[in-house]
């Protein structure tokens, strides 16, 4: 049967000469591998530029309950982004969000609210024009929402140690290592509670993204089931050079 559904891509590898299978996280079916036959090929109407990691497509597809391999009738752009291939800084955000989104979603199945979260989020980003530097930090501490692991909003001045492996703000330091200490768990409070839309609003001092950065995988890598390897953010940390003050 037919059906006709947005997608994101993920990740693509090379299948045979002309051919391309791809990870796409669908509007209607979560994560599906698709298979694109000829694509490659110069004669193909599709173009696989189409698949580039976190384009925003649409596609009518083929679906098989439980086949590992789905098929694609037709697909297009759903959203041409006007900034992000073209900015470096903003390649490098996309670049740490596929992975990060790559690494941590595995569920064959419908989300609607989590695809729109990322859907609606890569638009913003390439259509803002400064003060985006924070941004994929907003974007993993809210994209953990959907994942079931959203930290407790309880920070004070009492509690104001952030346990990673208990997801809470606490009074004293805990007896493991694995936890957040002032100013770096009040950055991580203002977080949680703004939308992307105040992102003009986020002070974080250029020297203190980076280890708040480090601290939120450390977090993915405690709540999520071989969550490892995260190499991306060293190509933001030199790309934003977060031991300096440039902006944006």
């Amino acid at each position: 049967m037919l059906h006709k559904t947005r997608g994101i891509v993920f990740h693509k590898i090379k299948y045979s000469e002309t051919s391309i299978i791809a990870k796409i996280y669908t509007e209607l079916f979560g994560l599906q591998s698709y298979l694109f036959k000829g694509i490659r090929s110069p004669k193909s109407k599709t173009k696989s530029n189409l698949l580039q990691h976190l384009s925003l497509i649409d596609m009518e597809v083929y679906h098989k309950q439980k086949s590992e391999i789905q098929y694609v009738k037709e697909i297009k752009s759903a959203y041409n982004f006007s900034s992000i291939p073209f900015n470096i800084k903003k390649s490098s955000i996309a670049i740490f969000i596929n992975e990060i989104l790559y690494r941590s979603i595995k569920e064959e199945e419908a989300n609607k609210n989590l695809f729109d979260f990322i859907f609606n989020a890569l638009q913003f980003l390439d259509l803002k024009e400064d003060k985006y530097a924070d941004f994929h930090l907003l974007f993993i501490v809210q994209l953990t929402k959907y994942l079931g692991f959203f930290p407790q909003c309880n920070y004070s001045d009492i509690n104001n140690v952030f346990n990673l492996k208990e997801g809470v703000f606490e009074q004293n330091i805990s007896h493991h290592t694995y936890y957040i200490q002032k100013p770096i768990s009040q950055y991580l409070y203002n977080l949680l509670n703004i939308s992307f839309e105040d992102l003009d609003s986020v002070k974080i001092p250029s020297k203190n993204r980076y280890e708040l950065l480090e601290k939120l995988i450390e977090y993915y890598q405690l709540h999520i089931p071989a969550f490892k390897n995260i190499k991306s953010h060293h190509i933001l940390k030199m790309v934003f050079n977060y031991k300096s003050s440039n902006k944006p």
